[in-house]
């Protein structure tokens, strides 16, 4: 064979085995400028503001780690008012404003934010978002081969939660999910051989330990379910990972945790607490009852049957509602997104009936999927959000979609099966096999897939964009409205002043001082006559009727020698100045 056709041979096989890569790639950066729009358009006046608290507080944090190095925040006078000057998702104690959230994204995002500008900090979930989806490809190509991961990284890419969720780019869901997939990636890989040599294995045990690590930072509540997960994977390959890539593994998994262990011993007193005193007290709950049952164990007294139960209690902290659960699952899964919950229940059936063709390495993913997926439907099943101010809304704004996240990623893969089996019916004819009729038969089942896909992703965008009220076009919308509803009232108030409200706290803050409240509670009436003789003190809520208006300052107020005088309306709330009176 002549030099040439050889080498054109060699070429060739080189590009079958790459082709993809430029696809995958082509998607992540299309991901990335399209998920980065919605915050460049929308801070393009310098006003950095966010749609829920949350993402208020990740920022605020994110941004003063950055420029400061420090995660707390100083407020003089909340001394005079037990606590209460801080908006939604920060606490204070002492008078110094701490997250409440998970400190991950903060010290993550933070600390890039330190290396580059703070300007970067809303773009960065876009961009691992982007590069999530390359590894999301690779992950899936080691479990299901080349061409389904393609399909299930284009699917990841137009999945509207996925999309949704790195737009609101301070919330920690889709970080925790791409931190994960990088980590689950590196540990499956660390089973294998690569390239002849041991070496490999042992570095890729340090990454999967490290990513794995940071993914727990940004979401530690998630070891619930990531714990059986991880040991599904090691008692699967046990002489495969062998006891020093175990070792490496767990050792680079408690060192990427340090960053968090050290601010969580210097805000909150302990290396394993948090902002959330629920799950401080979940944790002492269950350290407690394990030991209860270890003391069972050694002295074989009756002791675990009660901490057993404390255990499943403190799990379930808002109980264990199957029903709901599934109730749950139909609403933002099935009826959401079918377009993606039918092919992937196909798919799997698809999988099962071609048992011939199932591997070690799908037997562990079905079983990997099914645990994590157990867990997280009845989990988060059981529990009440009311993110949408009408509990009645079934949105992607609510807690279900962000929560489930990993579900939706572990479907794909099967959605992607259906897709790539009806699409090769054309492969299956029997008819004329000559070459012409090959090709035609090639084309015609790229082109049926491409068409498939190109309404799958018409579908996810148009949902996305407009397919429930906190679509992404009216949340532009909207917040398009609360910048100019935030200019009125800065320049009604003064830049030291302080405005409680009940949900616009996000809006207000940090240009001026906030506190969640109504004039319900006498503790806090008493609390906001104390600081009114310090600094301004306003109110900004629904208009209150005439009648309102006069109880207010007749019977609620006057007691603690303070009444409200109307400032100015603004749209469709007032802001009202809290005055002294003299009784």
């Amino acid at each position: 064979m002549p030099e040439s056709k050889m080498f054109g041979n060699d070429k060739m096989k080189y590009v079958k085995k790459l082709w993809h890569w430029p696809l995958v790639l082509i998607l992540a950066g299309v991901f990335f400028i399209g998920a980065s729009g919605f915050n460049y358009f929308l801070n393009k006046d310098g006003i950095v503001k966010w749609v829920s608290p949350d993402e208020t507080a990740n920022y605020t944090f994110a941004k003063l780690y950055a420029q400061t190095g420090n995660l707390t925040i100083f407020e003089k006078y909340n001394i005079y008012a037990e606590d209460i000057i801080h908006p939604r998702s920060f606490r204070s104690d002492d008078g110094f404003l701490k997250p409440v959230s998970f400190l991950g994204i903060i010290l993550i995002y933070g600390t890039i934010a330190k290396m580059t500008s703070v300007k970067l900090l809303p773009f960065l979930t876009p961009l691992f978002g982007a590069i999530g989806i390359i590894f999301y490809y690779l992950l899936i190509r080691e479990i299901f081969g080349k061409k389904n991961a393609l399909i299930s990284a284009f699917l990841l890419t137009v999945f509207p939660v996925y999309v949704y969720y790195s737009v609101r780019s301070m919330f920690h869901n889709v970080l925790f999910a791409v931190l994960l997939v990088i980590g689950l990636y590196f540990s499956v890989v660390m089973t294998r051989e690569r390239f002849g040599q041991k070496w490999p294995g042992l570095v890729f045990a340090g990454l999967g330990g490290i990513f794995t690590g940071l993914a727990i930072m940004a979401r530690a509540s998630e070891l619930l379910w990531m714990v059986p997960l991880f040991f599904i994977l090691w008692i699967f390959n046990i002489k495969k990972i062998g006891i020093l890539k175990l070792a490496l593994f767990i050792s680079f998994l408690f060192f990427s945790l340090t960053p968090a262990f050290y601010w969580n011993k210097i805000l909150y007193g302990s290396f394993f607490s948090g902002g959330y005193p629920e799950m401080n007290s979940s944790i002492a709950n269950l350290r407690q009852a394990s030991a209860t049952i270890a003391k069972a164990a050694v002295l074989k007294k009756s002791l675990a049957k009660g901490a057993v139960s404390k255990i499943k209690n403190t799990i379930f902290y808002f109980g264990f509602h199957p029903r709901d659960s599934v109730k749950m699952l139909y609403e933002y899964f099935t009826r959401m997104f079918p377009w993606i919950f039918w092919p992937a229940v196909l798919g799997f059936i698809l999988l099962l009936l071609n048992r011939k063709k199932i591997r070690r390495k799908h037997l562990v993913f079905i079983l990997g999927y099914a645990v994590l997926a157990l867990i997280l439907i009845f989990y988060y099943g059981s529990w009440k959000f009311n993110d949408n101010p009408d509990p009645r809304q079934i949105t992607i704004g609510n807690s279900y979609t962000r929560y489930w996240l990993p579900v939706y990623l572990g479907a794909l893969p099967f959605a992607s099966l259906f897709i790539l089996k009806i699409t090769s019916f054309w492969m299956n004819r029997r008819d004329d096999r000559s070459k012409m009729n090959y090709h035609l038969k090639v084309f015609a089942k790229a082109a049926t897939r491409v068409i498939l896909l190109a309404l799958i992703a018409i579908v996810s965008f148009n949902f996305v964009l407009r397919g429930s009220s906190e679509g992404l076009i009216y949340t532009y919308q909207k917040e398009k409205v609360s910048k100019e509803e935030l200019k009125k009232v800065l320049k009604l108030t003064e830049p030291d002043s302080v405005i409680i409200t009940k949900y616009q706290d996000k809006l207000f803050f940090p240009e001026r001082k906030v506190i969640v409240g109504l004039f319900d509670d006498n503790n806090m009436i008493y609390d906001y006559a104390e600081l009114a003789k310090f600094i301004p003190v306003y109110y900004y809520n629904f208009t209150f009727p005439k009648k309102d208006f006069d109880y207010l300052n007749d019977k609620r107020l006057a007691p603690d020698g303070i009444g409200i005088k109307k400032v100015a309306s603004v749209d469709e709330f007032t802001l009202y100045k809290i005055e002294r009176i003299k009784i």
